[in-house]
């Protein structure tokens, strides 16, 4: 029988540690549990939000509803070919676990994705990302539990609709489904992705000329303990904007009037994907804080809690930064980071 609790406050669930209280709480560790929840909050009538590691959240506003907190954990390789692995893993299940489990089997896929924070089940939802690789690159397929029904689903790739950090379930499934497991097809032989972010300059100034999946992803490591906080030390939900795209047109004129300016190919062929860590620093947010918010020293993507931030603190500091670039570059940048409820 689950175990309902009554107003639980939510900032340490979370890692930017803010977040105010679920008028109701339960911890599901099996499918059952999942099941007997999802039962007590149609019976109740209350709405259902989930969570997980916690990582790329704004809670902005108490929940009135039922708060799950997913602790299904677990990983197996459910198919094997000669040259490929079919690896599997529950949603509550820490997203470094799984990467270091896959590379400690000397397995191609995830390495680039390694040390980031969160659980197995946002990495579809996020369609997370970093140093050239996407999930979706290995994703295979998905089941999931409608939060209305309690009834599976199986979702491949190409029904999740994936995009730059972005899928079906932050758009028009939003908060219907709970992600129970994920399927990814990783490779035995190696499929290295070496070109962005210095991956290739730290392996070379270690000597290693064919790196196996965890030289790649202690590279990768390293490159992000060099720029990005541990939340634990200093609390923050990870890159808090999406870099925005713009078509080629509107790039020359941005170009022509800031010729410094950065940038790299965008997700579709006619368009370039512009760095808002750049951005947010020319417009004068880096390193600078307001009161105990404020964009990270050495990352200005980075939105930090100095200690004792409230929401409203942190929802002022999103729109001071979109108005700033705004302003400065007529670009408007959109959050990455899930805002509960959505910023209007």
């Amino acid at each position: 029988m689950i175990k309902i609790q009554r107003q639980v406050i939510l900032a340490p669930y979370t890692t930017l540690k803010i977040g105010g209280p679920a008028r109701y709480f339960t911890v599901v560790k099996n499918l059952r549990e999942l099941k007997e929840s999802i039962s007590w909050a149609k019976e109740n009538k209350k709405e259902i939000f989930i969570l997980g590691g916690g990582s790329n959240i704004l809670l902005a506003k108490p929940w009135p509803g039922l708060v799950i907190k997913n602790e299904i954990t677990g990983s197996e390789i459910i198919k094997e070919t000669k040259k490929s692995v079919w690896y599997q893993a529950y949603s509550g299940e820490n997203w470094q676990k799984f990467v270091e489990d896959s590379v400690r089997r000397h397995l191609y896929g995830l390495e680039n994705l390694a040390s980031i924070y969160g659980s197995v089940g946002a990495a579809p939802v996020q369609n997370i990302g970093a140093y050239g690789a996407e999930l979706k690159d290995v994703f295979v397929s998905l089941e999931a539990l409608n939060l209305k029904t309690g009834r599976s689903k199986i979702f491949k790739a190409s029904d999740c609709h994936f995009a730059y950090r972005d899928s079906v379930f932050k758009k028009s499934l939003r908060g219907k489904y709970f992600i129970y497991r994920v399927t990814v097809k990783l490779s035995k032989e190696p499929r290295l992705n070496l070109s962005y972010g210095g991956i290739k300059e730290i392996l070379l100034a270690k000597k290693i000329k064919t790196p196996t999946p965890k030289q790649i992803a202690l590279a990768v490591t390293e490159l992000r303990a060099s720029k990005l906080p541990i939340p634990a030390i200093l609390p923050n939900a990870g890159s808090f904007f999406k870099n925005p795209e713009v078509s080629e047109k509107e790039f020359k004129k941005l170009q022509k009037r800031w010729p410094e300016i950065k940038f790299f190919s965008g997700s579709k062929p006619n368009l370039i994907k512009i760095p808002a860590a750049w951005l947010i620093e020319q417009a004068g947010f880096k390193g600078r804080r307001y009161g105990a918010v404020g964009m990270y020293e050495k990352q200005a993507l980075i939105l930090v809690n100095y200690g004792g931030a409230s929401a409203a603190q942190v929802l002022a500091q999103i729109k001071r930064v979109i108005k700033g670039v705004k302003t400065r570059f007529g670009l408007t940048l959109e959050p990455e980071v899930n805002i509960i409820p959505p910023l209007k």
